[in-house]
């Protein structure tokens, strides 16, 4: 089983264990305020196909690379004046912006799935003391096996990945619980690639902008979390319930309940007072508890699409698209 360190109690110990083995070309755990990432040497190839065997996840799906800060972005990718603006606005955070690389930039080919644009980030916390250390980008996709629920604490990942990596950094849970939001500058348009942590009304009003959203026919896959199936429990997803069923779990909304939730399995709130950002943080961590009582399907309650329920919306959608 990996070996697990706490990053609040024993930082030392756990940014020189990190180093370690992330110089041996291995994957390792980290915490991130979206959700925790299978982090690796993002220019060395073998250590980019070790997170693809991990996760179990198709290569043609590329990975996004984290940044230490702006400069160290600056060194891989090209950056027009709308991306700059609001990478400088909104990093370090859950914004990932999708870029051409340059010609000299040692990120491997693997990690893009041979693309000529990278997704960047710039994590806070912990992720941010490792890849300072490191000196290198890493490829960092969600620590859990391809397609399923996405890990938002240490446990998460020991359950999942335990048996199949070296170290899990623990850093208690992550604060948003949802994975970055993704847009992408092309010809002076914002696209949204990936709706997630990062509010889009919030890019909008910072650049006058008005973003577009991306149409479900033909999409080419160029960032993850775009594949149709994604983010899956065990379970059945049913979404918009107004009723649960016997065997089900109940995911609820805004302390509304449902009838039929005294046959329920479980029946857990994303947020009793209707907040979305704490139903966000919520997320996945109450995906894994419904899942965990062996319940046939989960029923989630209907989420408004405003603000950081449009990313909400967007996983559930993903959760119970039919399964390959």
């Amino acid at each position: 089983m990996a070996e697990v360190i706490n990053t609040r109690t024993n930082p030392e110990a756990a940014l020189r264990r990190a180093m370690e083995i992330l110089e041996q070309g291995l994957p390792i755990a980290i915490p991130t305020e979206t959700v925790y990432g299978l982090a690796a040497d993002a220019t060395n190839p073998e250590a980019i196909a070790r997170i693809y065997e991990t996760k179990g996840r198709p290569r043609f799906n590329p990975l996004i690379c984290h940044m230490a800060d702006l400069e160290m972005a600056e060194r891989h990718a090209r950056f027009d004046p709308l991306s700059r603006r609001i990478a400088e606005a909104f990093w370090p955070g859950p914004l990932t912006l999708v870029l051409p690389v340059r010609a000299d930039t040692p990120i491997h080919p693997l990690a893009r799935a041979g693309l000529d644009t990278v997704g960047i980030r710039v994590p806070t916390g912990f992720a941010h003391q490792v890849l300072t250390a490191f000196g290198r980008p890493l490829a960092a996709p969600s620590a859990n096996t391809s397609g399923r629920i996405s890990p938002t604490s240490a446990g998460h990942v020991n359950a999942d990945l335990g048996d199949r990596i070296e170290l899990i950094l623990d850093g208690g849970a992550s604060d948003v619980g949802l994975e970055s939001t993704i847009l992408k500058v092309v010809d002076g348009a914002i696209h949204l690639l990936r709706p997630g942590g990062l509010n889009v009304s919030d890019v909008e009003k910072l650049t006058g902008c008005t973003i577009i959203r991306p149409k479900s026919a033909g999409v080419t896959i160029e960032a993850p979390g775009m594949l149709a199936s994604h983010y899956a429990p065990d379970a059945g997803v049913r979404l918009n319930a107004s009723e649960v069923a016997p065997g089900e779990a109940l995911i609820r909304f805004g302390g509304q309940a449902l009838p039929g939730e005294d046959r329920a399995t479980i029946v857990l709130d994303l947020s009793p007072s209707g907040d979305l950002r704490e139903a966000a943080a919520n997320l996945f961590g109450y995906m894994q508890k419904a899942d965990a009582t062996g319940a046939r399907s989960i029923a989630f309650a209907p989420i408004p699409a405003t603000g950081l329920g449009e990313a909400i919306n967007d996983r559930l959608e993903r959760a119970a698209a039919p399964r390959s």
